[in-house]
């Protein structure tokens, strides 16, 4: 599992910037910068909704579209650590990899 630090404070699953879900998905199938691609996994945070009810934790799966990361290996993630960025974001189109490195063909 990839260790994951996550900046997206209005997402529905930070939990100080720890991941509660225990899986993503981190799109942008033809990226080749960070800032093209994205955690398809992101719910914004509604007034009526707390974080999910697990807490975070560092280690979660990630699930990659993004076909042209180093660390993509059968549409999963094999960096060590990664990190979700996006602090004020409202759709998952808002959010990036930041942990993106193209291995451009």
């Amino acid at each position: 599992m990839t260790r994951l630090k996550c900046s997206v404070r209005n997402c529905a699953y930070n939990d100080d910037n720890l991941c509660a879900k225990r899986d993503i998905m981190v799109g942008g199938q033809e990226a080749d910068k960070p800032n093209e691609t994205c955690c398809e996994s992101f719910r914004e945070r509604s007034e009526s909704m707390t974080n999910s009810v697990q807490q975070g934790t560092p280690e979660t799966s990630v699930g990659c579209h993004a076909e042209n990361c180093r660390f993509n290996e059968g549409c999963k993630c094999h960096a060590d650590e990664i990190g979700i960025a996006g602090s004020n974001a409202c759709c998952c189109a808002e959010t990036k990899c930041a942990s993106f490195d193209c291995e451009c063909k």
